[in-house]
């Protein structure tokens, strides 16, 4: 009768437990209410038969009895759950920590550094469901351009807006992990992650850059570090009376930092050298960064009280016809 039934009272169940107090009271009270006549022998009643109101004595009561009982399990709030099921969802910290130094504006990447490193973040963000993201920018200072969040809509339009120039020019490696960290180190969650991504050599800030990868590695924050720009020269684009024009400046990548800082924290380094390469490189993190969390989910709740508490006034309706009608004159 109650499977597959859970209770939003359960504790109001134990109201039945006065339902075999009323049944007691009650034979010991009929008991005592027959009259006793003694017969020398009962042969003379074996012929005579009970008629049909004689034979539902006891209805009425035991109606009131069953009213009772169903009235008490709907007040406990009987509910139905369809089956649950196994829901897999990704649940990771990750924070974005991108170089809009002026130096990513070279276009050895197309249509420049910049912009294909927006282009493949964002392809990223898309490929996340459950994820909490945020987005650091840096220069010579470091920036929260969005903090943690899981409203990607908003993260996306935010990623659009950034453009070289928005901070003083410089590479405040350093700076920027300590920015991620502040971000991350109070994120609740088992995995926080970062994703360095620069063009140059750290010559900014007060915080080393090896200092912060150990103080991130105490936070249990991996980083992955990614070095955008093709080997030997790159164009870079300048602005003349004659126009725009083109000048080749060497690639510099302190590549040596960059893998320090992902083997003290436990992630990897990456160099992209082409928007291909730089695309390959975020998609592999893609897949290193999702890990599954099992979720028992349970669709919507079905209520039963309507049910039990109508059956249980359709019994008492009945009973109270039945009293005051057929069975009237029946004790």
């Amino acid at each position: 009768m109650f499977k597959n039934i859970s209770f939003a009272y359960p504790y109001l169940l134990y109201l039945l437990l006065i339902i075999p107090v009323f049944v007691y009271f009650y034979i010991r009270k009929f008991k005592s209410g027959t009259p006793e006549i003694h017969f020398p022998s009962l042969g003379i009643f074996k012929e005579t038969k009970k008629s049909l109101r004689e034979r539902l004595v006891h209805l009425p009561f035991t109606l009131k009895m069953l009213s009772l009982a169903l009235l008490i399990v709907a007040a406990a709030r009987p509910q139905t759950f369809s089956t649950s099921e196994n829901v897999y969802t990704e649940g990771i910290n990750i924070v974005m920590l991108l170089d809009i130094s002026g130096s990513m504006l070279a276009e050895d990447l197309k249509p420049n550094r910049l912009e294909a490193a927006k282009k493949v973040i964002d392809e990223f963000i898309q490929g996340r469901k459950s994820d909490k993201i945020g987005l650091v920018i840096f220069a010579r200072e470091s920036f929260t351009q969005c903090p943690l969040t899981i409203d990607y809509s908003v993260l996306r339009e935010l990623l659009k807006e950034i453009k070289s120039g928005m901070l003083e020019d410089g590479t405040a490696i350093g700076i920027a992990i300590a920015n991620g960290i502040n971000r991350l180190k109070d994120a609740k969650g088992k995995s926080k992650v970062m994703i360095l991504l620069t063009d140059g050599v750290n010559n900014a800030g007060e915080i080393d850059p090896i200092t912060a990868a150990q103080i991130a590695k105490d936070y249990g924050i991996r980083i992955y570090t990614v070095g955008v720009g093709t080997r030997g020269k790159a164009p870079y684009p300048f602005m003349t009376p004659f126009g725009k024009q083109y000048q080749m400046v060497p690639v510099e990548i302190d590549e040596n930092t960059l893998r320090q800082i992902a083997k003290i924290t436990g992630g990897k380094y990456f160099r992209a050298t082409n928007n291909a390469k730089l695309r390959e490189i975020y998609k592999e993190i893609d897949k290193m960064e999702k890990t599954r969390v099992k979720v028992t989910s349970y669709k919507h709740a079905s209520e039963k009280f309507y049910t039990y508490a109508g059956v249980g006034l359709l019994l008492l309706l009945l009973e109270i016809l039945l009293s005051n009608s057929y069975l009237k004159t029946l004790p």
